[in-house]
C-alpha cells in the first residue's frame, strides 16, 4: 500500500515524500480512509506506531478545501495532556502542511500569553493545546469552538490519568456544532469505554496495541541492584559504553532526576534533567539540545514518558521501576523506533520492585532476561515476598453441644469490640 490511494493532495503527498515515508503504518493504513470518510474513531495504539500521521494527514485533507477557520475560530481542535505531546503535534502540522496556506496555533499553559492572543486574533485553522490552558481562553472569551469540525483527543488514557476528565467535558461541551471526533490511545479500560460513549457518535474501533504487547527491536534486560549505591555505579558504567548514543533514564522523582544530571555532568557526560517543575522555556531549550547532539543522557521524570520523540535513542534505563506496568511499555517505546534496534534496561532491587517486575512481566507477556556485570554483581537476590502462613490462625470453631463437659460460667463484658472476661 501507499500513500498515493488515499488520494491526498499533491501538497500533502510531496511532504510525505520529503519525510521519505514509502508506506503507511498498520495504524495509518486503517485509520486515515475512516477519518476522510468522516467516521468517528477509537484507536489503540502505542508510541511510535505513526498514530499522529494517523490523524493529522486526513485533517490537513479536510483543511485543503476552500473553507477557511474564522476568527480565534479553529475548524480543527487537538487535545493532548501534556507540552510535550502538543509540541509534538504542531511539529507535525509544520511538517506534513509545509507546502499548505495554513494557520495554526499551540494553547499550553506555563508560557506566555502575548503570542497566543495574537494568534487567536486572526483566522485560525487548526488549534493544538493543553486542557487547562484552553479553558483559561474560553473562559477569557479568545477562543471560540463553536465551528469545530474536527476534534482529536491524543492520548486520551494519559488524559484521564492526569485528572483531566473534567475539563475535557467542560471543552468538549463548548463545541455545540456537528463534529467528527477522533480518540486515539494506549489503552483501552472502561473508563475510556465511558469517555467515548459521552462524546462519539457510532465510533469505528481499531486495535493495533493489543491488550499486551512487547517490542520486539527492543532488547529488554533486568540488572538486580543491592541499594541506590550500587544503581548509580551500574549507570555510569553503562553511560561510558560507547554503544550508547543517546539515553533516556528515567527516575522517579524530580529531585532523584536533578541530582543524576548534575551527578553525570561532574563525570564529564552531557547530561540534563527534565522534569514537570521547569519551565516550557526550559523543557524546549533541553529537548532541543537532547535533538542537535548536546545532551547525550536525558535523565527524566514520567512526564517525558509519552510525547517525546527525539530520533536516535539507543537506550532507555530505568533507574526507578515505573509505578504502573502500562508505563514500562511506554516508557522503552523511546527507543527501537522506525525499524531501529534498541536496549531496554531496568534496576531492580528490594521486596516493592520483585513485586513491580511481576506485575510488568505479566503485562508484557514475556520474562525479561537478568543480566550481571562482571564486578558488579548483586550481592542479594531479588525475591518477591511470600506471605508467611505461620502467622495465620485459623478461629476455632465452638462446638454447638457440650456432650456433658464442664463449662466455665464465668460471666463476660465486652469493651471496644474486645471481649472480657470478668473473674469472680
Amino acid at each position: 500500500m501507499s500513500f498515493e490511494q488515499f488520494e491526498l493532495t499533491s501538497s500533502i503527498l510531496r511532504a510525505v515524500k520529503k519525510c521519505g515515508y514509502t508506506e503507511p503504518t498498520p495504524i495509518q493504513a486503517k485509520a486515515i480512509p475512516q477519518v476522510l470518510a468522516g467516521r468517528d474513531l477509537i484507536a489503540s495504539a502505542q508510541t511510535g506506531t505513526g498514530k499522529t500521521a494517523a490523524f493529522m494527514l486526513p485533517i490537513l485533507q479536510r483543511l485543503s478545501s476552500a473553507s477557511r477557520g474564522r476568527k480565534g475560530a479553529p475548524r480543527v481542535l487537538v487535545l493532548s495532556p501534556t507540552r510535550e505531546l502538543a509540541d509534538q503535534v504542531t511539529e507535525a502540522t509544520r511538517t506534513y502542511g509545509r507546502f499548505m496556506k495554513l494557520t495554526s496555533a499551540v494553547i499550553l499553559g506555563g508560557i506566555s500569553y502575548k503570542p497566543q492572543f495574537k494568534a487567536l486574533s486572526r483566522p485560525i485553522d487548526l488549534v493544538v493545546g493543553t486542557p487547562g490552558r484552553l479553558l483559561d481562553h474560553l473562559k477569557r472569551r479568545t477562543l471560540d469552538l463553536s465551528h469545530v469540525e474536527v476534534l482529536v483527543l491524543d492520548e486520551a488514557d494519559r488524559m484521564l490519568d492526569m485528572g483531566f476528565k473534567h475539563d475535557v467535558e467542560k471543552i468538549t461541551s463548548a463545541i455545540t456544532g456537528k463534529r467528527q471526533t477522533l480518540l486515539f490511545t494506549a489503552t483501552y479500560d472502561r473508563s475510556m469505554a465511558g469517555l467515548a460513549t459521552r462524546l462519539m457518535n457510532d465510533p469505528v474501533r481499531i486495535d493495533i496495541a493489543g491488550s499486551k504487547i512487547t517490542v520486539d527491536s527492543i532488547k529488554q534486560q533486568i540488572y538486580v541492584t543491592d541499594n541506590l549505591s550500587h544503581k548509580k555505579k551500574l549507570l555510569r558504567h553503562m553511560a561510558e559504553d560507547s554503544s550508547l548514543t543517546k539515553a533516556i533514564v528515567f527516575s522517579a522523582t524530580k529531585r532523584g532526576a536533578e541530582r543524576l544530571a548534575k551527578e553525570l555532568r561532574g563525570m564529564g557526560h552531557k547530561a540534563a534533567a527534565l522534569h514537570g517543575d521547569m519551565s516550557q522555556a526550559a523543557r524546549s531549550r533541553t529537548m532541543k539540545d537532547m535533538r542537535r547532539g548536546r545532551v547525550r543522557l536525558l535523565i527524566a521524570t514520567d512526564v517525558a514518558a509519552r510525547g517525546l520523540d527525539v530520533s536516535g535513542i539507543s537506550h532507555v534505563i530505568n533507574f526507578d521501576l515505573p509505578q504502573a506496568a502500562q508505563d514500562y511499555v511506554h516508557r522503552i517505546g523511546r527507543t527501537g523506533r522506525a525499524g531501529a534496534n534498541g536496549v531496554a534496561v531496568s534496576f531492580a532491587s528490594g521486596n516493592d520492585d520483585a513485586l513491580q517486575l511481576q506485575r510488568i512481566e505479566r503485562f508484557i507477556g514475556k520474562k525479561i532476561a537478568r543480566q550481571e556485570i562482571p564486578g558488579l554483581e548483586p550481592t542479594h537476590p531479588l525475591t518477591a515476598p511470600v506471605r508467611n502462613m505461620r502467622s495465620f490462625k485459623p478461629r476455632r470453631k465452638k462446638s454447638r453441644f457440650s456432650f456433658g463437659l464442664k463449662t466455665d460460667s464465668r460471666p463476660t463484658v465486652r469493651k471496644k469490640g474486645r471481649r472480657i472476661r470478668i473473674v469472680k
